[in-house]
């Protein structure tokens, strides 16, 4: 059963769902940079998310990768046809390093096999759940900040 569609939708579409629908990314200047089957990453810019030290500010640098994983899935229910409301479970972050430049958050996409599970067991119990995980990119391109939620789909 594929019950996944390989293409994403347009990085353009997705950032306008976001900005109506969360305010606080049009405040953030969010950006979706990538959508597509491996990956979204979600950016905002440090002035609009500045701390009192001059680095990204812990609540943006939670706020960004939970966002990355939040968008994800939606897309995932929206290429699987299902119109469906998506909610964070829990949240967990590991800060390793300050954040100087662009906040930058990418969420690895599931593997198809959990991606299908997940559509099929939304389909049947109107709600299903899924852990993801995502990374704030620091200056240097290593991990700044590890991110994993546990997000529930409800059809």
């Amino acid at each position: 059963m594929n019950a996944v569609v390989p293409e994403s939708m347009s990085e353009k579409s997705l950032e306008a769902f976001l900005h109506e629908k969360i305010p606080l990314t049009r405040a953030m200047g969010l950006h979706v940079a990538e959508s597509n089957a491996r990956r979204l990453v979600l950016e905002a810019p440090l002035d609009k998310n500045v701390n009192h030290l001059g680095t990204a500010f812990g609540g943006s640098l939670h706020t960004l990768p939970t966002l990355a994983c939040y968008a994800g899935l939606w897309t995932l229910l929206r290429e699987a046809g299902i119109d469906g409301h998506v909610v964070v479970k829990h949240s967990a972050a590991d800060y390793l390093s300050p954040v100087k430049g662009t906040l930058r958050a990418v969420c690895v996409r599931p593997p198809a096999a959990e991606a299908e599970q997940f559509i099929r067991e939304l389909r049947r119990h109107k709600k299903a759940r899924m852990n993801l995980t995502a990374t704030v990119e620091g200056d240097n391109g290593q991990p700044a900040v590890e991110f994993s939620g546990s997000f529930v789909a409800v059809a």
